[in-house]
């Protein structure tokens, strides 16, 4: 039966695995990925900030890769392991990530934190597998030895700099960031 209003083409059953859990939507085709977990799952942590995709406070993660939600269809993500905030814990242990930012107090009012540590999270796998940033010399496709990027404060700055924290805590999230990703 389609939604009110909505003719029957404009809603899609859309399957998701979200946090590990396999849930079924009936969604107008339009409902972005950000509304649908906010909206339809009850999972408030990705916030919505600009709904533009310049400040990153809606960030998840996609089958592993961060992802703006606010910009994503969730018709576009049918299939899709999604992964947000909520889901990073194991049980009432927290993310290494999660840990470094409560110890590192890399938050102020709260509202970017979420998007900051899924970005954070992505952002750590990205350059585990070699990606290069922009301030990765030129010319240079893939990092060398293992393939892991080394994380400085440049580093890290420049591959988080889609998340945009109102109050400041730049410097904090900085440090949480290099303190999860010490071996």
């Amino acid at each position: 039966m389609p939604e009110a209003g909505l003719p029957r083409e404009a809603v899609s059953a859309v399957v998701l695995r979200v946090n590990g859990t396999e849930r079924t939507l009936r969604l107008d085709n339009r409902t972005t990925l950000l509304d649908a977990l906010r909206e339809h799952l009850d999972l408030v942590g990705a916030k919505k900030g600009c709904d533009h995709g310049q400040c990153g406070a809606c960030t998840v993660l996609v089958d592993g890769r961060r992802a703006n939600s606010c910009l994503l269809f969730a018709v576009a993500c049918d299939g899709s392991e999604i992964t947000t905030v909520e889901g990073l814990s194991d049980g009432e242990r927290l993310h290494p990530v999660q840990e470094a930012f409560v110890d590192r107090d890399a938050l102020q009012c709260g509202y970017c934190t979420p998007g900051q540590i899924c970005s954070a999270v992505g952002m750590l796998g990205e350059a585990a597998a070699g990606h290069p940033s922009y301030v990765t010399p030129p010319g240079v496709d893939r990092l060398p030895g293992d393939g892991a990027a080394a994380l400085d404060a440049r580093e890290i700055r420049e591959r988080m700099s889609g998340n945009l924290c109102r109050c400041g805590a730049y410097p904090n999230i900085v440090d949480a960031i290099e303190e999860a990703s010490a071996p």
